[in-house]
């Protein structure tokens, strides 16, 4: 491991800057994030009440969803406000069994102890391939024999869809940004402008897979998450009618893992075995 993690400047994003607990529930692209994330692992976790640890769980997001539904849910954040946030119940969804701080690279966990594990962000912020790796060997350790890992991503072309659809292309300096993802997957932003994110590593879809196959997953299978869902101009009026939703999220099903797709879904998520 190469120091400390997150940077700071990653803490400093979610400590201050970016609600992850409002992001996901609020706005039609957070919203077909968690519908599909919660979808995606209903269909591929083991039952309740299997154990689930969910590292860089964030605010406890998933963790109280899949704590209400009856797993075991242990989660695990290096940002000290989303520990904090998701050791309390909110409203009706209930605290998941145990959260606390820890770095995704080293599980202070037994072998073969959870029958799943979700890494549904820290791979965004482990810029370096040999601390993916070790991420996602750890995540491999901890999980049974014939376990679950769901790892997700943010897709090589995350920036340059965004900077399209909101107009953000306009900036010169975000023109910069999205021309280093595009060429390296390598997003850094230091410009001050919290709409463009923090430091983070963007995947091409294939790059996913690779990586969990070197890992020593023996089945991976990555999925959109969102798809094209973004390309309804009115997404959010669609979602809101139960008919209209039931349209984009059939599309989205039926191109989930269309390779030629795959990297127009602003989130990925690859799904291994132990």
């Amino acid at each position: 491991m190469s120091g400390p993690w997150p940077p700071e400047e990653i803490i400093e994003h979610y400590q201050r800057i970016e609600d992850e607990a409002a992001r996901l529930p609020e706005g039609p692209n957070g919203t077909m994030e968690a519908i599909r994330t919660l979808e995606l692992l209903g269909r591929h976790l083991p039952p309740p009440p299997a154990r689930v640890l969910d590292v860089g769980g964030g605010p406890g997001f998933y963790a109280r969803r899949l704590t209400a539904a009856g797993y075991e849910v242990h989660l695990m954040d290096p940002v000290p406000r989303h520990v904090d946030a998701a050791s309390r119940p909110d409203g009706d969804l209930p605290a998941p069994a145990s959260a606390c701080l820890g770095d995704a690279r080293a599980l202070e966990h037994p072998d073969g102890s959870f029958d799943a594990v979700l890494l549904l962000g820290p791979l965004y912020h482990l810029t370096d391939l040999g601390e993916r790796m070790a991420a996602l060997g750890e995540a491999l350790r901890v999980v049974r024999a014939d376990g679950v890992v769901a790892a997700a991503g943010i897709s090589r072309f995350a920036s340059a869809i965004d900077g399209l659809d909101r107009g953000l292309v306009d900036d010169p300096v975000f023109v910069d940004l999205m021309r280093r993802d595009l060429d390296e997957g390598q997003h850094r932003n230091d410009t001050g402008n919290p709409n463009y994110f923090t430091t983070a590593y963007f995947h091409h879809p294939d790059e996913l897979r690779a990586e969990m196959i070197a890992a020593g997953f023996g089945e991976v299978e990555v999925y959109a998450i969102e798809g094209i869902s973004w390309a309804a101009p009115d997404l959010a009026e669609r979602l809101a009618d139960p008919d209209r939703r039931q349209v984009v999220l059939d599309i989205v099903r039926r191109t989930e893992t269309e390779p030629s797709l795959l990297g127009a879904s602003p989130h990925l998520l690859g799904i291994g075995r132990r």
